[in-house]
């Protein structure tokens, strides 16, 4: 049995995280990790987390909070998921929901005082949707108008 973690990034990950691929249709609704932590326009106070399997990473979202999340909630003890990826290599083994089903109790113990994960997630991006809903999130039937089009927005309570 593969033993799935979420861990915080640290730089000893950095040379896998160069390796990681994910295709060109999957980067239209995500984008690549280290493009992710490298971002200026990511927040200093966002964490950056990867799923690891058997000490390797396999996946990789972050949680920001600050003004992007405004946009999707008024809560300010929520975070906001972005970037949410499974290296292409490793999808198709439940690893997504794995990670995801890891999050609350990841967020109790390292972000006390976060009671809530919101994501958007394109209306195009069926698959991802019905994850997120499989692992506890809620549409409660609000929309965020993205950069490619509508985003549900989506709520987990930790």
């Amino acid at each position: 049995m593969a033993s799935v973690v979420l861990v915080e990034y640290t730089d000893s990950y950095e040379e896998h995280l160069s390796n990681y691929y994910l295709p060109k249709e999957q980067l239209q609704f995500t984008s690549m990790p280290l493009d992710t932590i490298n971002s200026p326009n990511i927040s200093n106070s966002a964490k950056h987390i990867l799923i690891l399997k058997n000490n390797i990473p396999v996946g990789y979202f972050a949680l920001e909070g600050g003004e992007k999340l405004l946009k999707y909630s008024e809560n300010p003890n929520a975070r906001l998921l972005i970037a949410f990826s499974i290296d292409s290599r490793n999808q198709g083994q439940g690893l997504a929901k794995i990670g995801l089903q890891l999050l609350p109790e990841f967020v109790r113990n390292q972000l006390p005082g976060i009671d809530e994960i919101v994501l958007g997630v394109n209306q195009r991006n069926t698959p991802a949707y019905n994850l997120y809903l499989k692992t506890g999130f809620v549409d409660e039937n609000e929309f965020y108008e993205g950069p490619y089009g509508p985003q549900h927005i989506l709520h987990l309570r930790v």
